[in-house]
């Protein structure tokens, strides 16, 4: 709970790794700090998360006038790359502003660091390609709009060939306001030489959003004889306000769950909480199943995010067939808003460790939407992470720090 209150109250940005060896890197000139953006929802009354922790539900439907249940917070308005406008605002706050040359070819990283909305991402009169999506670079796909759910991140190669001018940055929201009336869920792209002035009203309409369907990684996973497949089905619900997985609500629990296994639990049922966890063997080709009928309509699309690997996406958000040869591959994916899209993922299991897999809207994360895989024997989970001696001392440090120390939210 405190990392949500932290997170959506502004402690977030990106962090950025260069590729040395970038198979991309002669379509593009400008890769720097000026080319990464992020999204961001922001709420005016500082503290608000930290006031409503409490509260049992917190949890939005796309475009409803209120939230479900209780006084749950909503976005005031979108930030791209830290400025940005809310509905009637008496002073005209500056937007963001990218600035690009022309005739120079740019690859954008965009980032979602948001807490709970979804974004439909555009720049008017320009188009750009798709290159890697969390981390992982797929064959270049021509578009025009991304929808981009919360932590996941896109890289946009955008040839700056329009006329010298300034353009409409959107970035639609699902939740919150909407549109862009007064300048709200917008930043500007301005050519070198533009006048310093905001661009025109336009009505900018995508016609080719990105679909996940059509990405393709530039590495294929490995042809699989379903000899060392195991097959998992989480089953997501809703109950007394909180959400749950295959019939468990996730505590977070007191004492990390890694740090359960070195200091000797012997198996998954050892662990707290109980119920939240699935064991795994190492070496196998692990496909997991989403059943999210029962909260797709509560608060949903929900961006699932599995920790330790990426995952081929067999089966995509709207699509009703499955793609063992070429998926996507990504780390968070959308379970869609539709009963029957039963979205599908593989991963191998070759990193041992408990794993973390969770809605990453927070606000749902808080009310339990989560559950840990325990990927190979707690042996080998121990002899794979390595406990310095350091490690010792940092619990006696802790209990001896002070109150002033340790502050008022510890």
């Amino acid at each position: 709970m405190y990392p949500t209150k932290q997170y959506c109250d502004g402690l977030r940005g990106a962090f950025v790794v260069y590729d040395p060896e970038d198979p991309y890197a002669d379509l593009y000139d400008v890769d720097d700090a000026s080319t990464v953006i992020t999204l961001e929802d922001w709420y005016r009354k500082f503290g608000v998360f930290r006031s409503r922790l409490r509260i049992k539900l917190m949890i939005y439907i796309a475009d409803a006038p209120a939230p479900v249940s209780g006084p749950a917070p909503r976005p005031d308005s979108t930030l791209i790359n830290g400025l940005g406008r809310y509905p009637n605002q008496p002073t005209v706050s500056p937007l963001a502003v990218i600035n690009v040359i022309q005739g120079k070819r740019y690859r954008f990283r965009l980032v979602s660091i948001a807490c709970t909305p979804n974004y439909l991402f555009s720049i008017d009169r320009h188009t750009f390609t798709v290159i890697e999506v969390d981390g992982e670079n797929h064959e270049g796909v021509p578009a025009d709009s991304v929808q981009i759910f919360t932590g996941q991140r896109y890289s946009l190669i955008l040839n700056a060939n329009q006329p010298i001018n300034n353009y409409w940055v959107r970035a639609n929201p699902n939740v919150g306001p909407r549109d862009f009336e007064g300048g709200i869920n917008s930043a500007i792209l301005r050519y070198q030489d533009a006048r310093i002035a905001e661009p025109e009203p336009e009505i900018f309409v995508p016609v080719n959003q990105l679909e996940e369907t059509s990405l393709v990684p530039l590495t294929l996973p490995p042809v699989e004889d379903g000899t060392d497949r195991v097959d998992v089905p989480l089953v997501f619900g809703f109950s007394g306000g909180n959400f749950t997985i295959n019939g468990h609500n996730f505590v977070s629990p007191t004492v990390p769950v890694l740090l359960q296994i070195l200091s000797g639990a012997k198996n998954a049922s050892d662990l707290l909480p109980s119920g939240s966890f699935i064991p795994l063997e190492l070496n196998k080709t692990v496909q997991i199943t989403f059943d999210a009928s029962a909260v797709a309509a509560i608060g949903g699309p929900h961006p699932l995010h599995l920790h330790g690997h990426n995952f081929d996406v067999i089966r995509s958000a709207g699509s009703n067939t499955s793609n063992y040869f070429n998926p996507p591959r990504r780390d968070v994916v959308s379970t869609g808003v539709a009963a029957t899209d039963n979205v599908t993922i593989r991963f191998r299991t070759d990193n041992p460790g408990p794993w973390l897999l969770h809605c990453h809207i927070d606000l749902h994360l808080v009310n339990g939407f989560a559950i840990v895989f325990a990927e190979d024997t707690f042996p080998n989970i121990i002899s794979s992470n390595p406990v310095p001696e350091a490690w010792d001392q940092l619990c006696p440090i802790y209990n001896n720090l002070t109150t002033a120390q340790l502050g008022h939210n510890h």
